[in-house]
């Protein structure tokens, strides 16, 4: 469903990604695992058509992102750490529908949606008040909902816990097990090990710009004889001599 191959992203002299390849399946939650910098973001930038490749290309949903990228835009929601990008001055409904719109879906199918997601991520307290005060883990449920309106085949989440309390990034969890049992292919990036290990069999963990790993998780706790994640991270970085 998502295949990165021979990435390479370079901004000027330097590079941010060099010869990156691993495939993501149809249906499967996998983990994008690296320490801030590593180059996650550029990764999913690259894939959602925000940025383009240097050198290499990325399919999502057998779609090109340098050759059909509207294709690719079309079958993808995407939720970015950081600023959640939201308009103040409107509801949590009137951001969410906003988005539906730019999608094409009409009132009809956006009140369906927003729904089913403000059920979902339990927003029907705050759905219709301003997001302007907000705190910034409402903000980061309306950005989810928003990501999710137009029922996206592949969903790509970069440190979407961000501003999270325990117990919504708790309901979060079990809303990713609810879109994988729906048939979504999501791709969650993080340095968090505790939540990669939660929702991921298999990952691909980064390192300055280079893969040092893909595969599951299993295998590279039996590869090292480690079952701590933060330790086996740390050993295969170590070992990449970088």
């Amino acid at each position: 469903m998502i295949e990165v191959q021979q990435v390479t992203k370079q901004f000027g002299a330097f590079t941010a990604l060099e010869d990156v390849s691993f495939r993501v399946e149809a249906g499967e939650v996998y983990g994008l695992l690296g320490e801030n910098g590593a180059g996650k973001t550029t990764m999913m930038r690259m894939m959602a058509t925000i940025l383009r490749p240097t050198a290499g290309n990325i399919e999502v949903a057998g779609f090109s992102v340098i050759k059909e990228p509207n294709e690719v835009r079309r079958r993808i929601g995407i939720l970015f750490g950081g600023d959640v990008g939201l308009y103040s001055r409107l509801t949590a409904r009137e951001n969410i529908a906003y988005f539906g719109s730019m999608y094409g879906m009409d009132r009809t199918a956006i009140e369906h949606r927003i729904k089913r997601l403000s059920q979902m991520l339990e927003m029907d307290s705050f759905l219709d008040r301003r997001v302007g005060p907000f705190s910034r883990g409402m903000k980061q449920k309306v950005a989810i909902a928003r990501t999710l309106v137009h029922d996206p085949q592949v969903i790509l989440l970069d440190e979407p816990t961000t501003g999270l309390d325990v117990t919504a990034a708790n309901m979060f969890r079990q809303m990713i097990g609810t879109l994988q049992a729906e048939g979504k292919t999501i791709l969650f990036s993080s340095h968090n090990m505790g939540e990669i290990d939660k929702l991921c069999k298999r990952i691909a963990l980064i390192h300055q710009g280079r893969l040092q790993y893909a595969g599951t998780l299993q295998k590279l706790r039996e590869q090292y004889g480690m079952q701590d994640l933060d330790d086996l991270f740390m050993t295969v970085v170590e070992g990449s001599g970088r």
